[in-house]
């Protein structure tokens, strides 16, 4: 099965196309920049690279948040058009899922984030069960220093990961101590390729229509004008 992969969630933009268990081909960059305007020149650059025609994909996979309210609505918009003019299934995979692989042979949990602004970030606990990765507490949202208390009941090291984590390192570091273990310059990417090898397992959504983004939280903007209607 070949599929096609998409991550805009953060400021990490990737695509990655993936053929049966091989990644064929991975597209990665971490710059400021507007992903609406560079995502498909990527697409098609890496899809002409591997030499793969768009009708012989089978599956489109995405990064479907939570992360950046404008990166995840681009990737997942840009996701569900290609699946509809295709007419082929689409995946959704946690962003946060996908960082975390980054992390899954420490020995010990694995904690991914992304900024949420005001002291939050999105996060989630990840780590082995019954003998595979995975989540272990859901994906939220919170005070990072809120956080950082409730893992210091943890029994094992946390591995830190995002490259977020210097915004809120300190509340990890202050009360974990060196229980608080921070990844390398490396590791903080989530890669297309992570995410193309997750999603080529997961049960595709029953309707690409119906298919949503995984915000967490209401955007700013909707949350205040719900508030003003209550008032």
């Amino acid at each position: 099965m070949k599929a096609l992969a998409i991550d805009t969630t953060n400021l990490v933009m990737g695509t990655a196309v993936i053929d049966g268990n091989q990644i064929i081909g991975e597209l990665i960059t971490n710059l400021k920049k507007n992903h609406s305007v560079r995502l498909m020149p990527a697409v098609q650059q890496l899809l002409e690279e591997v030499e793969v025609k768009p009708n012989e994909l089978e599956r489109i996979i995405v990064a479907n948040g939570p992360g950046s309210y404008t990166g995840v609505r681009i990737g997942v918009t840009v996701a569900k058009t290609l699946a509809w003019s295709l007419n082929i299934p689409i995946v959704g995979v946690s962003s946060l899922e996908v960082l975390a692989q980054n992390g899954r042979y420490f020995q010990g949990y694995v904690v991914p984030l992304f900024d949420a602004r005001r002291g939050q970030i999105y996060t989630g606990l990840y780590g082995m069960k019954n003998g595979k990765f995975q989540n272990i507490e859901e994906d939220k949202i919170l005070l990072s220093s809120d956080w950082a208390k409730q893992l210091q009941n943890l029994d094992q090291p946390v591995l830190f990961l995002g490259n977020d984590l210097p915004l809120h390192q300190e509340h990890f570091k202050g009360l974990l101590g060196e229980k608080a273990v921070f990844g390398k310059v490396s590791e903080h990417n989530p890669r297309p390729s992570e995410l193309a090898a997750l999603g080529i397992e997961r049960k595709p959504a029953d309707d690409v229509h119906t298919f949503i983004p995984n915000y967490i939280r209401l955007a700013e903007a909707e949350a205040n004008w719900l508030a003003s209607q209550k008032k």
